[in-house]
């Protein structure tokens, strides 16, 4: 192997093809695939020679071994980047990556419409009461059909929480397919920039008690989690309905379950939890009016192509040394571009 090649690993799998494929045309780019079991010489060294790291982003499929901590870029003198297989990094603790110098980026954009897609189904799913219908024309087929009326979607309120990649898209759906009127709080955005984003501009308390349908699409962060609780879900209106498509943790489950419970909202609908998958027996799972996906939204063949693209092009962009168009640490830069002519032996873009 020439002594000037870049060196990529992942864990276990990758969940796209098209990811190895893209490295693979290129002869200056070795990739190493690690298993849990793998013999502890054959890690080190991987770890010691590696350039970059592919990491799965889901915690509970990822062996803690793995994560992206401070424990293992202590063994990864060479590490220029941890890159996340999707939008959440949650495997990776991004402060601890910065202390090194190494960056940290994602896949944000590349499951946008999967998971749009997703929270439209579910506002549609829920409003029909299509769940509880099939279910019950299985076991219960002589209910009447009017015990069973829904409601529909058009011209009424949805609140997004988080309008980045996705949350513009759900936007653009709501407003384009269905005439709705758009809200979103995002602390991030000005007033100017939401409107540009096809929403207005509210706080989370607002949307919450205007929303027909709250749609939770931010990232999980110390910002967000537990940020929806008994006082929120309080907050929404009987006929409301709960969705979230963005990480586990962010909402309180139980709040949530006794909401449900108590009838205080309509219904709700699931894709992440805080233990992933959860239990068959879980609360939530409980309820007629709960629709449940086990982190799935963004599960779609178009998605996991389009994430493996950007993935593989987004580390090449890092070994050819430019900047990453999706970094998730942008004050390392400094420290990340000492590191990289050390190693790589030229200078990065500024």
């Amino acid at each position: 192997m020439a002594p000037n090649t870049s060196r990529v690993f992942y864990v276990n799998a990758v969940s796209y093809p098209v990811f190895l494929e893209i490295l693979g045309r290129r002869p200056d780019v070795h990739v190493d695939r690690l298993h849990a079991d793998s013999p502890p010489a054959e890690v080190a060294t991987v770890l010691t020679q590696a350039h970059a790291y592919q990491i799965g982003a889901t915690r509970d499929e990822l062996p803690l071994r793995f994560h992206g901590t401070a424990a293992l870029l202590a063994e990864t003198s060479n590490l220029l980047v941890v890159s996340s297989n999707g939008a959440g990094f949650d495997t990776v603790d991004v402060g601890a990556c910065t202390s090194a110098g190494v960056a940290v980026v994602n896949q944000s954009g590349g499951n946008k419409e999967g998971v749009a897609e997703h929270v439209l189904g579910l506002m549609l799913a829920l409003s029909k009461r299509i769940g509880e219908t099939d279910r019950f024309m299985r076991t219960r087929p002589n209910i009447p059909r009017t015990a069973y009326m829904g409601h529909d979607i058009l011209g009424r309120t949805v609140g997004i929480v988080g309008l980045g990649n996705v949350g513009t898209r759900v936007a653009e759906l709501c407003r384009g397919l269905f005439r709705m009127r758009v809200l979103a709080y995002d602390p991030y955005l000005t007033a100017e920039q939401t409107a540009a984003r096809g929403a207005e501009k509210v706080t989370l308390e607002a949307l919450l008690a205007q929303a027909h349908y709250v749609s939770v699409n931010c990232p999980r962060n110390a910002e967000t989690l537990g940020m929806i609780g008994a006082r929120e879900f309080a907050l929404m209106q009987p006929e409301a309905y709960f969705i979230t498509t963005a990480r586990g943790g962010i909402h309180d489950e139980a709040a949530l379950a006794e909401a449900l419970a108590s009838k205080r909202l309509a219904g709700a609908g699931l894709d992440v939890w805080a233990k992933e998958p959860p239990e068959p027996d879980h609360p939530l799972l409980r309820f007629d009016n709960v629709l449940a996906s086990p982190h799935t939204a963004g599960v779609t063949h178009e998605s996991r192509r389009e994430m493996g693209r950007y993935a593989a092009e987004q580390i090449l962009d890092i070994l050819d040394g430019k900047r990453p168009p999706r970094l998730i640490n942008p004050e390392v830069w400094p420290a990340y571009r000492e590191r990289f002519a050390r190693i790589r032996g030229f200078a990065t873009a500024e």
